[in-house]
């Protein structure tokens, strides 16, 4: 068509075949780096997003973008490279999920004052503190945006006390504490949520202990780490050091048998790598070292197992009683601060059994049998969990369905 007529459009070509030349190239990258023999590893703590489908609409083109990036080889170095040029240049860290301070009311926008409460997206994955320290930023969102309010946590935490006490057993709680809590001095002094963080904090620990006659570790923790050359929990990870584990270990032991543990024997032990959690959630690579302990509970041959477990498969451990050990069968429903426990749980506690608390929503007959095997019903759950009421099992019909088996098999 003429140039001079009305009609005419001048032609495209050259940006058409840019923008093919884009198209090929962001499909050809991950592709080829797979080829020649590069893969792409994960960095962060969830799974490699997939391919999008093409019936999920026009999620398959907002799809393409994670999928894309998470493919591509050598992304944990290009993560390490960003790193390293904002510390070195900017003299700050990358802000990838993280947040190194920010409003301490938690929010902002019109939507969120209309509602009263936080935006969720505006919590980042970790809390940069003072001097290298990271928190994860569930202990700040869960207390900003918790699902069931203090009143209910505490009702079903003595409802459980109740099926598992009218049933002939004993019952203990202990309460991790988070490590922004055992560590308040090291987080920044503003960040998304510090207000409404600290409120609902302060009411837990103010309420919860006695109301529930929990074991608060807050005291103990902190007498541990005036009396240790490096702190209870590492700046790295959200978990207690095995110290805070076997420290749990004494309490829980003490309650059940004072002066059970008077024949104690502990002795470093051997260390380890391992890989830190919170670092995960932006794609970095950290370790830190772990120092464990012996155990010996009558002040002979140590007692300790290792055995690597999350819980969700129950883990049964079980050998001789000894002097200084628990005899009575244990159960035990336990989070990851337990990990760091059960080598010292296995030294002296003689049978014992521990599961997962999402096993009680996802299996609630069998963890009712197997709780239904011991004289003794241990819980361990996190603070932060626990104020956020993110645990289903403190539901009322929770605690029914297994204290209706403990009922039908008392002690």
């Amino acid at each position: 068509m003429p140039r001079e007529h009305p009609l005419h459009r001048p032609r495209h070509g050259a940006k058409q075949y840019i923008a093919l030349a884009c198209v090929l190239l962001f499909f050809a990258a991950p592709v080829l780096s797979w080829i020649l023999g590069a893969r792409a590893e994960r960095i962060e703590n969830r799974e490699l997003a997939s391919f999008p489908s093409v019936t999920e609409g026009w999620g398959f083109f907002t799809g393409l973008n994670d999928w894309a990036s998470d493919r591509l080889a050598f992304r944990a170095q290009a993560v390490d490279a960003v790193e390293g040029i904002s510390e070195g240049v900017f003299g700050e860290p990358a802000p990838h999920g993280s947040d190194p301070g920010g409003s301490p009311l938690g929010g902002g926008g019109a939507d969120q004052q209309r509602s009263g409460k936080p935006d969720p997206e505006l919590f980042p994955d970790v809390v940069r503190g003072d001097d290298g320290w990271l928190f994860l930023g569930h202990d700040v969102s869960y207390k900003c945006l918790p699902d069931m309010e203090l009143d209910r946590v505490i009702a079903g935490l003595r409802r459980w006390r109740s099926v598992v006490e009218e049933s002939g057993r004993e019952f203990r709680l202990v309460i991790a504490p988070d490590k922004s809590t055992v560590y308040s001095e090291h987080m920044p002094d503003e960040y998304v949520g510090r207000d409404c963080m600290r409120e609902l904090r302060s009411e837990f620990w103010r309420r919860v202990p006695e109301a529930t006659g929990a074991i608060d570790m807050r005291p103990t923790l902190r007498e541990l780490d005036r009396r240790r050359d490096e702190p209870v929990f590492t700046k790295l990870d959200t978990h207690w050091r095995h110290a805070g584990g076997l420290a749990m270990v004494r309490r829980l032991a003490e309650s059940l048998r004072p002066g059970v543990t008077d024949s104690w024997e502990v002795e470093p032990g051997r260390t380890y790598q391992h890989r830190a959690d919170i670092p995960e959630l932006v794609g970095e690579n950290r370790e830190w070292t772990v120092r464990s302990y012996s155990l010996a509970p009558d002040g002979g041959a140590d007692n300790t197992r290792f055995v690597g477990s999350d819980f969700h498969e129950p883990l049964h451990l079980e050998s001789s009683a000894r002097p200084g050990m628990i005899d009575e069968p244990t159960r035990m429903i336990a989070d990851s601060f337990t990990q760091f426990a059960s080598p010292y749980l296995a030294a002296s506690f003689s049978d014992l059994t521990i599961a997962h608390p999402n096993n009680v929503l996802t299996d609630p007959e069998r963890t009712g049998r197997m709780l239904a095997e011991g004289e003794v019903v241990t819980f361990e759950l996190s603070e932060r969990f626990l104020a956020g009421g993110r645990y289903a099992m403190l539901a009322p019909d929770m605690a029914e369905q297994v204290g209706e088996i403990l009922k039908r098999n008392p002690v």
